[in-house]
């Protein structure tokens, strides 16, 4: 019960033996299928990790993965769905935003000291969707099995104790070990965090299920935790947004044969990587995701330079790999270039940040492919945007989130118009465009019309395929789950 007596919302926390064992995609799976019977359902991510972010129609910024977890509940993205998170900028220090806004910048070490002063801002969070839902699907991060981690935890067991929240762990079957691996997260855990889950459930199995009913069994056995279901491998699920740059590392190589390459430099601080999806899903494209070390292909037809958390960083990762004289033959050979955000500031001849908002205060040279300079500082600019590409006169609808501004002479020949004012800018031969409008290419007749430019003709309706593809997700989760001794676990919240 709730301190004024009223039942406590239901929910539930879906936790991992680890990152990337698809718990975003189950929450999103999950949360398609309890809207599908009625339920008011909305997604709760406590401390996310990413910097692929999103927009929200409030002005904040939540990770990615809550705001399609959103769309699967048919909902708009709300800062309290994801309220941290921590954006990487070097390997040990991440800008820290909570409920949407920037508060401050953490080492790792002081982040530790920072994150139980969180908690507060968490369960208001959570408070705020529990008055207007009928379920909570909360999404853990990484494993509960850090220990090393777990004083001041808010991102797992810390937050179900504080909370109330009885969870479930998922283990991935794909990687190998697990066994092992749930088995283990049971010999680990404290006692209470172990009580605490009330049921486990397997992932992206591979095969015959019944070759691992006996697993299934075992882990039952070893750790007294239910069984809640044994989910195969699900194709369709690569058409989903990826929820951060790792799972990107087994598509570096991919892309079959045939049709416009689209190239896509892995920057060490990439943002916003789901730019690029509408265009993976082109019949008629090839998007590779170029990793360090490796040359840019000669039949090279289109490079996006996407977004980075951290832009004078990744310009000077960008280098050491040799990318920028690749990306110079590139332009001299015909080919085109677009710069999406902090790629769009790297194109340009300088870089300032007088400020130190990115590090040492100072001034760097650029790409030198478009004519215009950046300077880093002012407000932070996250809202949702809608426009139109200015060649075309097609409507595009898409995000900014940045830091800084950017003038010169090619911003003349602004590449877009978001809300009434002209974006971005285009080189006088056409060849080099950069914008800070995120999302653009998930608009089909812009894209459609763009690609035409390139020589691909296309006909692919994005949203109706990420649509199909969370129904498909659903669909797959409610044959191979029990969802009805799921719910009970969540209405017993408070039992």
């Amino acid at each position: 019960m709730t301190s004024g007596g009223r039942p406590a919302t239901p929910a539930i926390m879906i936790q991992g033996t680890g990152s990337d064992v698809g718990k975003s995609l189950i929450v999103a799976g999950l949360c398609r299928a309890f809207v599908r019977q009625g339920l008011a359902v909305r997604p709760f991510k406590p401390q996310n990790m990413s910097n692929n972010a999103a927009a929200t129609p409030d002005g904040g910024e939540i990770g990615r993965a809550q705001a399609l977890q959103a769309r699967a509940a048919r909902v708009a993205p709300s800062v309290h769905m994801n309220p941290v998170l921590l954006k990487p900028e070097t390997d040990r220090g991440a800008q820290v935003v909570v409920q949407g806004k920037r508060r401050t910048r953490a080492e790792a070490a002081a982040y530790q000291r920072l994150k139980p002063t969180l908690m507060p801002d968490v369960l208001d969070s959570f408070a705020r969707l529990a008055a207007e839902a009928d379920l909570i699907l909360v999404e853990g991060a990484g494993s509960p099995a850090e220990i090393n981690l777990r004083a001041g935890d808010i991102a797992n067991m810390g937050f179900a104790h504080a909370a109330d929240v009885p969870v479930i762990l998922v283990g991935d079957i794909d990687r190998g070990g697990v066994i092992a691996s749930l088995v283990g997260h049971h010999a680990v855990l404290p006692p209470d965090d172990a009580a605490r889950i009330k049921g486990f459930l397997v992932n992206r199995f591979r095969g015959d299920p019944a070759l691992f009913s006996e697993g299934m069994a075992a882990i039952e056995r070893f750790t007294g935790w239910p069984a809640l279901g044994l989910v195969p491998w699900l194709p369709d699920a690569a058409r989903l947004p990826a929820e951060d740059a790792l799972s990107l590392a087994a598509a570096a190589r991919s892309g079959g044969e045939g049709g416009l390459l689209v190239v896509v430099p892995m920057l060490s601080r990439m943002a916003n990587f789901d730019d690029l999806d509408p265009l993976r899903g082109e019949p008629g494209v090839r998007v590779r995701f170029l990793a360090p070390g490796e040359a840019l292909p000669a039949e090279t037809g289109l490079v996006v330079l996407p977004g980075s958390k951290a832009t004078i960083g990744d310009l000077a990762f960008l280098r050491a790999q040799g990318w920028d004289v690749d990306l110079a033959a590139h332009v001299r050979r015909g080919g085109r270039v677009v710069g999406l955000c902090g790629g769009y500031q790297m194109l340009g001849r300088t870089i300032a940040d007088p400020d130190g908002v990115e590090g040492r205060a100072g001034t760097v040279p650029g790409l030198g492919l478009l004519d215009v300079e950046t300077v880093l500082g002012g407000d932070k600019v996250t809202r949702p945007v809608r426009g139109r590409d200015v060649a075309t006169n097609t409507p595009i609808e898409g995000y900014e989130i940045h830091l800084g501004r950017t003038q010169g002479p090619d911003c003349a020949r602004p590449f877009v118009e978001i809300e009434g004012r002209p974006d971005g800018a285009v080189s006088a031969d056409g060849r080099v465009a950069g914008t800070y409008a995120h999302g653009l290419f998930s608009a089909d007749g812009f894209r459609a019309r763009f690609l035409a430019g390139l020589g691909v003709a296309s006909d692919f309706a994005y949203d109706e395929a990420v649509e199909a593809a969370l129904d498909a997700l659903a669909d797959h989760l409610e044959a191979h789950l029990d969802l009805g001794r799921i719910l009970a676990i969540a209405r017993s919240r408070g039992a």
